[in-house]
């Protein structure tokens, strides 16, 4: 498969992780890496310089762990900013960048767009080329718990933070577009847990790029974080790189196939039986995900 790989890279380092895991994977064809933005969240506000040079930061992120994999892999910037209107994209090299990979008529490997992050750049390239929608799969790390499915865990926000980071662009490809779409939302990526003690022992033995990782962990812990972090990134490997050989799909993780729900204003969903078919993950094969990068990470020169 193809893959473009879309994500807030000056933001958590969980992906890191997952950028690192999907560019030692040999079965996918890494088309291109987009840095994207952040938005102000609470307790901050858009002056703040890391909201204003996140998507800079999140490309020269991506070109270290490039540089340090010695793997050759374009890494072009995505918007700097969520979009305003329902009707103006935000170009960018990354919109671009999945427009012109997403058009091609030389090649009909299946194209996978995955999202660490905000919609931004997807529904930028939506909004420039609809045409897109009928040649690419996005994989969404996102979104706030389904009523009746799962319950949030304490003091959660009824906001996720991915959604929140460019609310427009998610009402724009859950509603208005029909790009197929598999969602990871809070309650599944939250599943991806890792202890501090596992990275210390299995990941940072491993050369140069097993350093980095542990240290870019390390450099981002404060006190109240406990033992273990959650790499809610890792699902975009696990969704795609990992699927199986025979039938191709993630079949030791679960989703169910439901109706794209309506993006109400604050975030909510709204069942809406109109609307396409979408992947909504509930369960994540983290036994396979994670032993995965830990073996790679053993073999990797």
């Amino acid at each position: 498969m193809r893959i473009i790989i879309d994500n807030d890279f000056s933001g958590d380092v969980d992906g890191l992780f997952q950028l690192a895991h999907h560019l030692m994977c040999p079965s996918v064809d890494i088309r291109g890496i987009i840095g994207s933005h952040l938005t102000a969240w609470p307790g901050s506000n858009e002056d703040d310089p890391a909201v204003m040079n996140s998507t800079p930061r999140a490309v020269a992120k991506a070109r270290e762990v490039v540089k340090l994999m010695g793997i050759d892999v374009p890494v072009v910037a995505g918007a700097e900013n969520q979009l305003t209107a329902f009707n103006e994209p935000q170009p960018s090299e990354g919109a671009r960048l999945i427009i012109r990979e997403a058009m091609r008529t030389d090649t009909d490997v299946p194209l996978y767009v995955v999202c660490g992050a905000s919609l931004t750049d997807v529904a930028s390239a939506w909004l420039m080329e609809p045409e897109i929608e009928k040649r690419i799969t996005v994989v969404w790390i996102g979104g706030r718990e389904y009523d009746g499915m799962k319950l949030p865990a304490p003091d959660t926000d009824l906001l996720e933070f991915n959604h929140q980071l460019s609310m427009k662009s998610v009402e724009l490809v859950f509603n208005r577009s029909q790009i197929p779409l598999w969602q990871v939302p809070r309650d599944a990526y939250r599943q991806c847990i890792m202890s501090l003690d596992e990275v210390e022992t299995d990941i940072r033995p491993c050369g140069r790029i097993g350093q980095y990782l542990a240290d870019q962990l390390s450099a981002s812990l404060w006190s109240a974080m406990g033992e273990v972090y959650i790499m809610g990134d890792s699902p975009l490997v696990l969704l795609t790189a990992l699927q199986t050989g025979f039938h191709p799909d993630p079949s030791s993780s679960q989703y169910v196939l439901r109706p794209a729900p309506t993006i109400l204003p604050d975030g909510r969903y709204q069942d809406n039986p109109q609307g396409r078919l979408i992947r909504v993950y509930t369960h994540l094969d983290t036994r396979l995900m994670f032993a995965d990068l830990k073996g790679k990470l053993k073999r990797f020169k």
